[in-house]
């Protein structure tokens, strides 16, 4: 059964410090239950919006193909989920900043750009987790560890990456004392124990993926195994379980976008999952119910809304291919195309890369597609030349501005949370 632990916090806060952030107090900390082996009871209401998510992010993944290159609006999807997963934790970057920074670093490997340093870790750790799902591996503690250190390796926080915390952590309230947390997660000496359970849950296959994706993020939340990134991580998490049970091989639904726009539910949900009693009693059966739900419900409009930001990348190409004429199937300028709805920043050795071509192939594509309006000039890092597809980078704004409105229209709904600036 879910419990707490009291414990005694002495200040160690030096002088100069306001008297809240200086006192010492009892706190009570909460520890899970554990997760295998665990029977869940989910309502018929609750089972049903499971089965539904289920069957959008399937004809998600397997229905779309309107573009030439399906990945190409996979990528794009899962940077959009990597700025919402980091803009929950309060870093705020927009998508033209975000993919100029991306193609910064692929030219000259070095960024000044703090916040979108930790973004592109987000990416690379939600790619990192995908990996590990597309690759059968059993998911493990150290799955945890890498996802983790993957994420905040090149931020400024890369002391702490791929460190389980060996110290008591908290949530809300004072940097100094957990006096007036908001949530005090278990003690040190619990966690690697339930990170064991947790993994041993991931690898099971008794309850739908939907489910079983929206109870290892709650519990990962609840363990905040380290000292910062718990809720990023957690929430790749969310995506390596979907792509293991075969929901999303291709593309993922921003789940995180809908979190971040129903923040208080995802939060109050997140609580309402961590019952201090048996699972069978009434509160706890209600609590986990709730939070599943609210999960499904996110997962389904995050489907809705990946589908219409498809349609909108197949409409952009196509007003490409009208702009640039006629092309040769297969050729550079053919192939550039399909792939920059997925990289929508280029520069001249990231093109001819990802074409497999020479870089004066490569420029001859570029210059056929600026000269037609499709890219743009701009600069990217310490000078560096590069070029942007617009249109596409606006779209990826207007997704980000639709789905942080709570009906999907913002001017129906204003957004509820920072969002990109409309565009005039």
């Amino acid at each position: 059964m879910g419990y707490l632990v009291s414990s005694r916090w002495t200040t160690e806060a030096a002088g100069g410090l306001p008297r809240a952030d200086r006192q010492s107090c009892e706190y009570q900390a909460y520890v899970p239950d554990l997760l295998s082996g665990a029977a869940l009871q989910m309502d018929g209401n609750v089972a049903a919006d499971v089965t539904d998510a289920e069957t959008a992010i399937r004809r998600l993944d397997t229905e779309a193909a309107a573009l030439t290159d399906t990945e190409a609006v996979a990528r794009l999807l899962l940077r959009a989920e990597s700025v919402a997963s980091s803009r929950i934790e309060g870093l705020e970057v927009g998508p033209r900043r975000l993919l100029r920074a991306e193609a910064a670093r692929a030219i000259d490997a070095s960024s000044s750009d703090v916040s979108s340093d930790e973004i592109l870790g987000n990416i690379e750790a939600m790619r990192l987790a995908l990996d590990s799902a597309r690759d059968d591996e059993p998911v493990t503690v150290d799955t945890f560890v890498r996802i983790h250190r993957r994420l905040l390796e090149n931020t400024r926080l890369r002391d702490y990456a791929g460190q389980i915390r060996t110290t008591q952590n908290w949530i809300g309230g004072s940097s100094f004392n957990p006096c007036s947390a908001a949530f005090i997660p278990p003690p040190p000496g619990r966690v690697n124990e339930l990170l064991e359970d947790l993994a041993e849950f991931c690898n099971s296959d008794m309850l739908p993926a939907v489910a079983q994706a929206a109870i290892a993020h709650a519990q990962f939340e609840t363990i905040h195994p380290f000292a910062d990134g718990n809720g990023r991580t957690g929430r790749a998490l969310i995506h390596l379980i979907l792509r293991r049970r075969g929901l999303s091989q291709r593309v993922q639904p921003p789940v995180s976008l809908i979190l971040a726009t129903r923040a208080t539910g995802y939060v109050d949900g997140l609580a309402g999952f961590r019952y201090v009693d048996t699972p069978d009693e009434p509160g706890a059966h209600r609590g986990v119910n709730a939070w599943i739900g609210f999960f499904a419900a996110a997962c389904a409009r995050a489907v809705n809304d990946a589908e219409s930001f498809e349609a909108t990348c197949q409409a952009i190409e196509a007003t490409w291919r009208e702009r640039v004429g006629k092309v040769r199937k297969g050729s550079s300028v053919d192939r550039l195309l399909s792939a920059l709805p997925g990289t929508p920043v280029i520069s001249l050795g990231s093109a001819a890369a990802l074409l497999g071509v020479s870089k004066v192939q490569a420029n001859e594509a570029i210059t056929r597609l600026v000269e037609s309006g499709v890219l743009k000039q701009v600069t990217v890092g310490r000078r560096n030349r590069a070029f942007e597809a617009h249109t596409v980078i606006d779209a990826f704004a207007d997704l980000e501005r639709r789905l942080a409105s709570p009906l999907g229209d913002t001017i129906a709904a204003p957004p509820v949370r920072p969002v990109p600036a409309r565009r005039k």
